[in-house]
């Protein structure tokens, strides 16, 4: 029986990482076998290229193209062979931040973003995408407590993360049959418990 891959995704600071792992660790317990991994990166060769595009600055279309790359590897040579085995899939980010980010927020067409996802995955999607939805503000106050230096998409303006989250509210009405949208201010025993039920339903 073939694996289902789950995404978690959202603008920084919605707390979706604070997630990803636990998610993980929730569907071992399951009876599952899984893996967990991230977009960009994922591959020795997508952190490599997740270096480069959260350090160095780009042309938009270098940025889309590069992430493009990195989600081919990582399609490759761990997404679909985990499927193939049976196992289950747990990503923090895949396509639907390419949509966010450079459509909604770097201005890149729908269009050209839609031939890039058919070239580079084809008929592959998650079978379940939990949007972590947070307002912008409070987004920005949880990185800045964190302490830790942002990286390239995290210094972008405010502007630029409202754009970000309607790409997502978008993108979520386009395959509403997958995506599950979680009010990221909620507290966290509260979130656990959405995922809980969405992912027991579809064991």
């Amino acid at each position: 029986m073939r694996g289902r891959f789950i995404t978690l995704e959202g603008i920084d600071g919605a707390g979706k990482s604070t997630h990803h792992v636990w998610l993980a660790e929730y569907l071992r317990t399951c009876g599952h076998q899984v893996v967990i991994t991230r977009e960009p990166g994922g591959t020795p060769l997508g952190e490599k290229l997740r270096s480069l595009l959260l350090a160095d600055s780009m042309h938009l279309e270098t940025e889309a193209l590069l992430m493009f790359a990195a989600r081919r590897e990582h399609i490759a040579e761990v997404i679909e062979p985990a499927l193939t085995r049976g196992d289950w899939v747990v990503s923090d980010r895949f396509t639907d931040a390419s949509f966010a980010y450079q459509g909604g927020g770097r201005g890149l067409t729908w269009e050209r973003l839609m031939q890039l996802e058919h070239w580079v995955q084809g008929e592959l999607q998650p079978d379940i995408t939990f949007l972590f939805d947070l307002d912008v503000t409070v987004a920005r106050m949880r990185l800045q407590k964190t302490g830790q230096a942002p990286d390239r998409f995290e210094q972008e303006q405010q502007e630029f993360f409202e754009r970000v989250r309607k790409a997502y509210h978008r993108r979520a009405e386009e395959w509403p049959h997958r995506f599950c949208k979680i009010d990221a201010a909620m507290t966290v025993p509260q979130i656990k418990k959405i995922l809980e039920e969405k992912v027991t339903s579809v064991c």
